[in-house]
């Protein structure tokens, strides 16, 4: 998408209407219903439309605006645009932290927490005009000296209240941060998208992971996690029996791969360990999920044995990786993108993988012997968990979460003139249902999907320009 100051300011007017505002749905369906979308069960019924033209949701839900873009946050800098990937963590009685992702690049120089008054002079570290951001705790500049724009920043929300509590900048001059993932020791793992080298606007290769605790109140100090690779990297997730890391990437080639990191200790990633990529057994040439030109390697419900090849020469500094490793039995996925642990298995999604292109939903069971040498006697195994055919039932999945019901809670991300972004549910039977409809202006993709531990709040972000809703309803009231 292409921003301009003229859209900077509209949309800044434009959302500053929505603060702090919480709305009960209207009891009226939309017009084009029928033409947006379809259920396959009846999930919480058809959605109703939104007055003030922000996000429609079935009768008896409401969302609350937390934050958005261009806000002055807790500690003077300003909340960054573009949110997308975000977890949840618990802080004690009603209160909970989001740690949110901004997936801002060296383009969106102005977007970032220091907006337009965002350091002008050349040398890395000098004085900025307006806020003020610590260059000690900055981990990249660009080629004019200003800190790269994305990063994370941390909110306090207390969903008893429904109140902002604080909100405030907690990493800093990292660039396309998408996705992530929890991890149960309390941290979010924030990924950049991209392979940036140095060089190229920037001062530091890019592409790394990046450790932000959820109770940090201030800047951490950026560390990129090398062992973990450098690639694409969309979103993590941790299997909290292992301590195993399990990575997406969303090469724009649409050839990608699925990892995992082995730590040497686990919950110590600085410490390093092996990483892996996902090979189908029946396939040891390199196998290929996507059923896409014209081919097809297997159908919705199949399960495939896996088999993990190690990957060498991680840091990856000719962006080959992906290729080496398919090269030596690693499979291909199209644009992998969200992941979530579940109970005992993980789901991921590829954008846009599938015959009909709209996307696939794959599920992974590890081995009761994951990740050591037992587990070539008894593998883990994948499925293509789901593969939709109709646009109006799923178009292009994108960050997931596991609902406390067991439920898929999936957003879209199709940048479209017609067709708006949803966010779907999807039961373990594979049905898929519609939860929320995104109406605001420009249509962006939702992403950053996450519950509260007490499962009474679903946060979502609209990622341009940068909303945070706390949604909540009567979610006990799902029929099938």
């Amino acid at each position: 998408m292409s921003f301009s100051r003229r859209g900077f300011i509209q949309t800044a007017a434009a959302t500053a209407a929505f603060a702090g505002y919480a709305r009960l749905a209207a009891a009226q369906e939309t017009d084009d219903a029928e033409e947006t979308y379809r259920n396959e069960v009846f999930g919480y019924g058809p959605l109703v439309v939104d007055r003030n033209g922000l996000f429609d949701l079935p009768e008896g839900f409401a969302y609350r605006v937390v934050s958005q873009a261009g806000e002055t946050m807790s500690d003077g800098l300003y909340v960054p645009y573009m949110a997308d990937g975000m977890g949840c963590f618990p802080a004690g009685g009603s209160r909970v932290i989001l740690v949110r992702n901004h997936e801002l690049k060296l383009t969106h120089r102005n977007y970032g927490p220091l907006g337009l008054a965002r350091k002008l002079t050349p040398e890395p570290g000098a004085a900025a005009r307006g806020p003020r951001l610590d260059p000690a705790k900055v981990y990249d500049f660009d080629d004019e000296g200003a800190p790269l724009p994305g990063g994370c920043t941390i909110l306090h929300y207390d969903t008893r209240t429904k109140q902002l509590i604080s909100q405030h900048q907690a990493l800093a001059g990292t660039t396309t941060n998408c996705a992530g993932g929890t991890t149960p020791w309390g941290s979010w793992l924030t990924c950049e998208e991209t392979t940036l080298n140095a060089g190229m606007g920037v001062g530091k290769d890019h592409g790394w992971v990046f450790e932000v605790p959820s109770t940090s109140r201030g800047l951490v100090q950026p560390v990129p996690l090398k062992a973990m690779g450098r690639f694409q990297h969309e979103a993590a997730c941790v299997d909290p029996r292992t301590g195993i890391i399990y990575m997406t990437e969303d090469s724009s080639d649409h050839k990608g791969l699925f990892y995992r990191f082995l730590p040497a200790v686990p919950g110590q990633l600085a410490r390093g360990g092996r990483l892996q990529a996902l090979g189908f057994r029946d396939a040891p040439e390199g196998g290929d999920s996507r059923n896409a030109e014209g081919v097809t390697n297997w159908r919705q419900g199949d399960w495939k044995d896996a088999a993990w090849i190690d990957l060498d020469e991680v840091e990856n500094p000719l962006d080959d990786l992906r290729f080496r490793g398919q090269a030596k039995g690693a499979a291909f996925f199209s644009r992998g993108e969200g992941v979530h642990f579940g109970r005992g298995e993980l789901y991921f999604t590829c954008t846009s993988g599938g015959v009909a292109g709209l996307g696939q939903v794959m599920r992974y069971v590890p081995s009761e012997h994951e990740g050591r040498p037992e587990e070539s006697s008894a593998p883990g195994r994948l499925q293509l968990f789901l593969e939709p055919t109709d646009d109006k039932v799923l178009d292009y999945g994108d960050n997931l979460t596991v609902a406390p019901w067991g439920h898929l809670i999936l957003c879209e991300d199709r940048y479209s003139e017609e067709a708006r972004n949803h966010v779907r549910g999807i039961t373990p039977e594979g049905k898929v249902y519609t939860l929320g409809r995104n109406v605001f202006r420009d249509n962006a993709e939702v992403a950053g999907v996450c519950f509260s531990p007490d499962g009474s709040t679903l946060f979502v972000n609209i990622q341009w320009p940068g909303i945070t809703l706390a949604i909540t309803g009567p979610w006990s009231g799902f029929r099938s």
